[in-house]
């Protein structure tokens, strides 16, 4: 009833094991830290989120500007610190990086990475990163929070208002 296996099967199937395996960590992993999922209305403790700046990938080779031609500056990872999931249309968001002084960098993409939305420094004695900016749609948006410095490490609070 049962029938033997030749040893390279064994090894070939031992192998494709361990290749899906290596495989599913990176497919899984879709942003470095905590995604956020809005609604209007939302609550100020469902729109904040932490992490800190890594890397060295420029954010100008997704962008060189944005949809208002704001210069998209700063280093961070490949993969996306947040992943901000609006339910529904916002007429209004504001995205606030506050590292306690650092200089940080923002990057939003989507949804279906067709609108890039950048910020640098919010106003003029803070060099943590804002956006400000009205009309987003529904969908799924990734969300870069870098250094202006390539592989600074800052810890931040990403905070998101209406």
């Amino acid at each position: 009833m049962f029938k033997s296996i030749s040893p390279s099967l064994k090894w070939t199937g031992f192998l494709a094991l361990l290749a899906a395996l290596g495989v599913v960590p990176a497919l899984a992993q879709s942003a470095n830290f905590d995604s956020l999922t809005l609604s209007p209305g939302f609550s100020p403790a469902d729109g904040t989120v932490q992490g800190y700046t890594q890397g060295s990938f420029s954010l100008s080779s997704i962008a060189n500007r944005d949809r208002s031609n704001s210069l998209c500056v700063g280093f961070a990872d490949t993969t996306p610190d947040h992943i901000l999931v609006l339910q529904q249309d916002f007429s209004q968001l504001t995205l606030q990086v506050n590292s306690g002084g650092g200089d940080t960098t923002l990057l939003v993409q989507g949804p279906n990475d067709s609108t890039v939305r950048c910020g640098d420094d919010t106003g003029r004695n803070n060099t943590d990163a804002s956006i400000q900016d009205s009309s987003w749609s529904a969908g799924t948006y990734k969300v870069w929070v870098g250094a202006f410095e390539s592989g600074v490490r800052y810890d931040y609070t990403l905070t998101v208002r209406e």
